[in-house]
């Protein structure tokens, strides 16, 4: 029996090693694990960092653990709150509604011990603006804002820098249309000053004081902003202090900036157009005043385009109760094509004037000359007027004998037997020269103005002068 227990338990020993070995390759083909040689300290990887677990941002700046519904410092000395800002565009310019709109990056800085942090770099971390809810920022608005929005593509355009010892730099991107109140007095040859405002809206200067960060240099512009009326003269910061009678004084910041308006668009569009309007109602001057439509025509033209020209320019522009300076120089230049007008109505009445009364001199020339038949019967009289008589009334006396009047009784001692034919006693009363230089006379001291070829003399010289005396006043006043 001994001998037989030896062999058995080694026959047992070697069973089970044979079935661990079994169920051993059994896991691992269900597991899929290799067996691998132990890496060198030479070929060891360093752990992979993003793996660990971190704390949570609300735990490392204690968001939690603080009440940001109130200020920093609450209850102690006014928070300073520096401001600086980068104006990206200055999109428009609206004259009739007065206000303009533009695009900047509005930066925030200020210290909230709340938000420190202990970092072996001392680097700040940057957020985007999912913290700046949990967080108290500075209440900031824009004051005579009509319309403003923060971008919000692809998200929203809010960017948060927290540094270790607590200060914050809040930046965001903002569109804002504002008012402007613009003085039109001068237009088109105007400046216009306009500001964009930022203030507190709950923090008085007790709890909050606004002020630019770096002073002039707080403000920074694109050198490509430009403008298609205007031309940007300067931009430049300004701060005061602002009083509510409810609510306290507050701090105010101010963007002021000068724009200057290009005068080349008006004066392709409005004045030179006016100016040839003028110019080409000086055309009627030089027409035949028997010409009735032609001149008054061109008259009633020339004053439906000024009209139309005075009222394009006012539907651009707000209805001001002042007078502006294109008004000026379109009013006046209406008015001479308007007396352009006038002036030829009273020629043509004058002209008509004048005739009536020579027909009438004439009529009452004719009833008065007696006719001189010198004893002759059957005889046809003509008289005319002594010197009225034109080269048309001479030629018509061309069919008529020139015989010498003969008295009746030395007739009939030539010809024996008396003949009476029948002919025409023409009687032609001709003027002495000194008579007719006497008539003149009287008609060159007869008035100017019922010489109606001096009207349009003179109107050629000055309209034309007078206008241009006018453009001479107006441009060294305005420019």
């Amino acid at each position: 029996m001994p001998y037989l227990t030896k062999p058995l338990v080694l026959l047992l020993c070697l069973l089970v090693a044979g079935e661990c070995r079994k169920h051993s390759r059994r896991v691992r083909r269900w597991t899929g694990a290799v067996e691998t040689q132990k890496p060198s300290s030479l070929t060891k990887k360093p752990p992979d960092v993003t793996k660990s677990r971190k704390p949570k941002t609300e735990h490392l700046l204690k968001v939690d653990d603080h009440d940001f519904t109130m200020r920093p410092a609450f209850g102690g000395p006014a928070i300073p709150v520096g401001v600086d800002v980068q104006v990206e565009s200055l999109d428009s310019i609206s004259e009739v509604d007065m206000d303009f709109t533009m695009t900047l990056y509005l930066r925030h800085y200020w210290k909230d011990e709340r938000l420190s942090f202990t970092s072996s770099t001392n680097k700040s971390m940057t957020f985007d603006g999912r913290l700046v809810k949990k967080i108290w920022v500075p209440d900031v608005f824009f004051v005579h804002s009509k319309r403003s929005f923060i971008h919000d593509t692809t998200t929203d355009n809010i960017m948060l820098r927290v540094f270790p010892d607590g200060h914050v730099l809040y930046s965001l991107r903002v569109t804002v249309t504002a008012a402007c109140n613009m003085d039109f007095s001068r237009f088109p040859l105007d400046s216009q000053t306009c500001s964009l405002e930022l203030e507190s809206y709950a923090y008085t200067d007790e709890d909050l004081m606004l002020y630019w960060k770096s002073g002039d240099e707080s403000l920074s512009t694109d050198d490509r902003i430009s403008l298609s009326q205007f031309l940007i003269q300067k931009f430049h910061t300004t701060s005061r202090l602002a009083f509510y009678s409810s609510t306290g004084w507050y701090n105010r910041l101010y963007i002021n900036f000068t724009l200057r308006r290009h005068i080349f668009f008006f004066l392709l569009q409005t004045y030179f157009p006016a100016t040839l309007m003028v110019m080409l109602s000086w055309v009627s001057f030089w027409i035949d005043r028997r010409a009735v439509p032609a001149r008054v025509s061109l008259g009633i033209t020339t004053v439906l385009t000024m009209s139309t020209i005075i009222t394009g320019v006012n539907a651009s522009m707000p209805r001001v109760s002042y007078i502006k300076a294109v008004d000026i120089y379109l009013w006046v230049s209406f008015v001479f094509v308007f007396l352009s007008v006038l002036e030829y109505a009273a020629v043509n009445y004058l002209s008509t004037v004048q005739d009536r009364r020579e027909r009438k001199m004439r009529e009452r020339a004719r009833s008065q000359s007696l006719p001189c038949t010198c004893g002759i019967s059957q005889t046809r009289t003509m008289t005319m007027l002594d010197g009225t008589y034109s080269e048309a009334d001479t030629n018509s006396l061309a069919g008529y004998t020139e015989d010498p009047m003969v008295p009746e009784e030395e007739q009939e001692e030539l010809h024996g037997v008396p003949e009476k034919p029948e002919h025409m006693v023409v009687h032609l009363s001709v003027s002495s020269e000194s008579t007719t230089t006497k008539k003149k006379k009287s008609i060159r001291a007869l008035n100017i103005i019922q010489n109606t070829h001096a009207i349009d003399k003179y109107s050629r010289m000055i309209f034309p002068g007078s206008y241009i005396f006018f453009n001479l006043i107006y441009w060294s006043v305005y420019c």
